[in-house]
């Protein structure tokens, strides 16, 4: 008799066998939710892949070639990440995978760029056909010194000069070809400009000292942290470290004024020694602090602001909410890699795509703390997230299904069902301090006649922003209706709630920005809640998933609830 016997147990389908990865051929990796050790592997797996998809039980990560070199500049090995792979998957590595990424992590630093005794910039490799191949590359070649006689194949020579103005723009192209360099060329120690922090009653948290030890180190890069974890105080730790002249980019003048009160309040610096450098003041000095529209703003077909990067003799440029870093920022980014660099961010995504950039010209990952662990560390608040789905009228769902695809979006997003649904949750959340969330401006306009409460949005006058964020800090207003202004580098400790009621179709990087206003530690000890408002069955819930995904990635899960069972709810 063949088969199993009757009176043998049968195997137990209760536990999970193996580990909760699938690890893919095609460089996918599959997270089982639900499994034990789903969050250790997600932390793990972090380093080095991307969160592609993020439903409720499989989660999708994607190891990508910036993923490896990102990872590799910050001290991980292909070893470090195989081992990661190995411990948590449930079926072998695809040896194909395990090839991938070693032979592409072994591409990071298979080129440098130095400087010679005669501080030229040179292009070196130990690798002759890799330096060769780069030579003749059209987008590589007319950035280097290549004489006439040395253009055969008959000499390799292992280096070439590059170009002076041209360092970044290499490594840019170099980054596209897939053979990033590794710059060891040092930068450049601008003015010598002293700079301590002023902590006698404070000091750095853990993370915070090795975010910036890891930058010093590097000599340029990425610091990532989620909001309200204390990015500017990295930054202050960075400049106390570097001690020299330093410029700081930044998103918005509100933001640049908070910059400069946290600087003066933490550092020894003065208020003769900080200045703001905007639409409204143009004053320079050993520290300074400008926006990014203010670089980019043109009078007569040129950038009428450039002498501001060459008016004192920066030793450190600082960019503060580097995702946000404006497409032409980079060509001048390029022209400042003499500078040491230094990008402080939540998120490393980029809607554009040009995380690749971020990389070659500001600098490579440097330090990554996950959300989840500096919570668990109670340096930033928990937070609950929830995405509240809601039915459109008859009506509305008709004109929605007779719409053109580029309004359906608008007309989902901004449904006036929505309306009551937000009242609701006020009423819910009665006492705590509220922001709500909008992308459009009918919309904002409607939500704060219904609520009675202050509106904030891009044409607000500074001042009015900043009183109306100090009465909210204050508690003197509880309510707030935001435009997507507060998206970024506004500092609102108390703030405890969140209802996003329309944002910018599937922006991973606002999601993330947006949840970032709740997450400082709370002196009430309440805990956040972040909602998202979303018409079912609509474009607006599919760019919810997309939205999520960044969040998804750092531990959190969203709750789904329905509009109609709110008072039951959450």
């Amino acid at each position: 008799m063949t088969g199993v016997s009757e009176t043998a147990p049968l195997p137990s389908t209760s536990a999970p066998i193996g580990g909760p990865l699938i690890v893919q051929s095609d460089r996918t990796v599959l997270l089982e939710v639900a499994h034990p050790q789903a969050e250790d592997a997600r932390h793990d797996l972090a380093v080095f892949a991307e969160l592609e998809r993020a439903p409720e039980h499989i989660h999708t990560y994607r190891i990508t070639r910036l993923g490896l070199w990102n990872a590799r500049a910050a001290g991980h090995t292909a070893e470090n990440m195989l081992e990661t792979l190995e411990k948590y998957s449930k079926f072998p590595v695809p040896q194909s995978v395990t090839i991938d990424i070693a032979e592409t992590v072994s591409r990071y630093g298979r080129l440098v760029i130095e400087r010679d005794s005669e501080n030229k910039l040179i292009l070196r490799s130990t690798d002759a056909a890799v330096l060769n191949e780069i030579v003749r590359a059209k987008r590589i070649a007319p950035l280097l010194y290549v004489p006439e006689d040395l253009r055969g194949l008959g000499k390799l020579p292992d280096r070439y000069e590059i170009q002076a103005w041209a360092r970044g723009q290499v490594k840019q192209e170099l980054v596209k070809l897939g053979w990033p360099a590794e710059d060891l060329a040092g930068y450049t120690p601008g003015t010598p400009h002293p700079i301590s922090l002023d902590n006698a009653e404070w000091n750095l948290r853990p993370y915070q000292n090795d975010a910036v030890a890891s930058f010093y180190d590097g000599g340029s890069g990425v610091v990532v942290l989620p909001c309200g974890a204390g990015k500017t105080l990295v930054g202050a730790g960075a400049m106390a470290q570097v001690k020299t002249t330093t410029l700081i980019l930044v998103t918005n003048t509100v933001s640049a004024r908070q910059w400069r009160a946290e600087l003066l309040k933490r550092t020894t610096l003065t208020e003769d020694e900080v200045g703001e450098y905007s639409g409204t003041v143009k004053d320079i000095k050993p520290v300074t602090i400008a926006t990014y529209q203010i670089l980019t703003a043109k009078r007569k077909g040129e950038y009428a602001h450039l002498a501001l990067l060459d008016a004192l003799d920066w030793g450190l440029v600082i960019y503060d909410e580097v995702h946000l870093l404006p497409a032409p920022v980079f060509k001048l980014t390029a022209d400042l890699q003499a500078r040491r660099r230094l990008g402080l961010t939540a998120t490393l995504v980029r809607e554009d795509g040009r995380e690749g950039d971020v990389f070659s010209l500001i600098g490579p990952k440097r330090f990554d703390a996950p959300w989840k662990e500096i919570e668990a560390q109670g340096f930033i608040s928990p937070a609950s997230c929830y995405e509240v789905r809601i039915d459109l009228p008859q009506q509305e769902r008709l004109e929605y299904a007779a719409s053109a695809d580029d309004e359906r979006y608008r007309l989902a997003a901004t449904a006036p069902a929505k309306l009551g649904v937000v009242k609701e949750l006020v009423k819910k959340h009665q006492g705590e301090r509220i922001l709500i969330i909008g992308q459009y401006l009918d919309q904002i306009d409607m939500l704060a006649e219904a609520l009675d409460a202050p509106q904030l949005t891009g044409a607000t006058p500074i001042d009015e922003r900043e009183r109306l964020y100090q009465a909210f800090r204050e508690g003197s207003i509880t309510v707030l209706v935001v435009s997507k202004v507060a998206n970024f580098s506004i500092d609102l400790p108390e703030a405890t709630v969140a209802i996003q009621v329309s944002g910018s179709f599937g922006s991973r990087q606002e999601e993330a920005q947006r949840l970032g206003r709740l997450l400082r530690p709370k002196e009430s000890g309440l805990p956040a809640n972040f909602y998202t408002l979303v018409a079912r069955d609509t474009v607006d819930q599919d760019f919810a998933q997309n939205r999520q995904r960044f969040l998804a990635e750092q531990g959190y899960s969203y709750t789904i609830l329905d509009s109609d069972a709110l008072d039951t709810a959450a």
